[in-house]
């Protein structure tokens, strides 16, 4: 795929945007503790397109996609898509990350324990 396509295609802009301006609760709280480059100075943008999928959030310096997951994902149909989506994205070498919106909800903590070890590994590659 043409790298000019690969990345926020211009297809998926208003998607993105939408995304952007409907945000869930469990994105807005997350969002706030990795925006701004909260975490370890790295910048995190919020519903990134790679190729015909959109993440939640990325950090394009150590590859990695954070997504936040509801009930829906519980779904047969999802976990499919989900999986498939995961490959496309390793092909690329960009990882992810997934919590369940109630994680961050409920356990913020360990939310952002869980990141900061996946970040760290990341450096250490």
């Amino acid at each position: 795929m043409d790298s000019k396509f690969l990345y926020n295609n211009k297809s998926l802009k208003e998607r993105r945007k939408e995304l952007r301006n409907h945000q869930t609760p469990a994105e807005k709280i997350l969002w706030g503790y990795i925006s701004k480059n909260k975490i370890k100075r790295l910048r995190f943008l919020r519903q990134y397109g790679v190729g015909p999928y959109v993440i939640d959030f990325y950090c394009p310096k150590i590859r990695l996609g954070v997504e936040l997951d509801g009930n829906v994902h519980k779904e047969k149909e999802n976990k499919i898509y989900d999986k498939d989506r995961e490959k496309f994205l390793r092909n690329l070498d960009i990882e992810i990350i997934r919590f369940w919106n109630s994680d961050v909800l409920n356990n913020m903590e360990d939310v952002l324990d869980k990141l900061l070890n996946k970040i760290e590994q990341m450096s250490n590659k």
